[in-house]
């Protein structure tokens, strides 16, 4: 959470929380893992590997994190993919991206109540803060986004 102009960010390689100043994320400055020191934003979305890591991502991030529901024999979802890609490049590191696959997750598709792919989710501190079923543009995505964050 966000304490004192500091946000906690959780590194996909290797699952530690990490703090980086909200300043300094807000410039676009792109912070390595304190335990992996390996870059916590790549410039691409991550997959999530597991439900707990899925789970862990989103409970202990404090950044909006934008979840794209999907799976692989989904024809719109395949399309959505590379406009999703360029939104982490120009969403990033103030917004984590991240991927679910239903297929391989289907216990966090139906924690959140998804009925239709692709569907994406923004969460901020946790909790969803909106929906958006479709498949959509990166700069229709980033408008998106940026319509629901501060």
């Amino acid at each position: 959470m966000t304490t004192n102009g500091v946000e906690t960010i959780v590194c996909p390689s290797c699952g530690a929380v990490n703090r980086a100043p909200a300043s300094k994320l807000a410039g676009g400055a792109r912070p390595v893992c304190g335990g992996c020191h390996r870059p916590l934003f790549s410039g691409e979305p991550h997959e999530a590997a597991t439900e707990s890591e899925f789970a862990r991502l989103l409970a202990q991030t404090s950044i909006p994190v934008l979840v794209d529901f999907w799976a692989p024999w989904c024809g719109p979802c395949l399309q959505m993919a590379p406009h999703f890609r360029a939104a982490a490049q120009a969403l990033e590191p103030r917004i984590r991206l991240l991927k679910v696959d239903t297929e391989k997750l289907p216990g966090a598709a139906a924690a959140n109540g998804i009925r239709s792919i692709p569907t994406m989710i923004l969460f901020e501190r946790g909790r969803e803060a909106a929906r958006q079923s479709g498949a959509m543009s990166a700069k229709a995505i980033e408008q998106w986004v940026r319509s629901h964050t501060a």
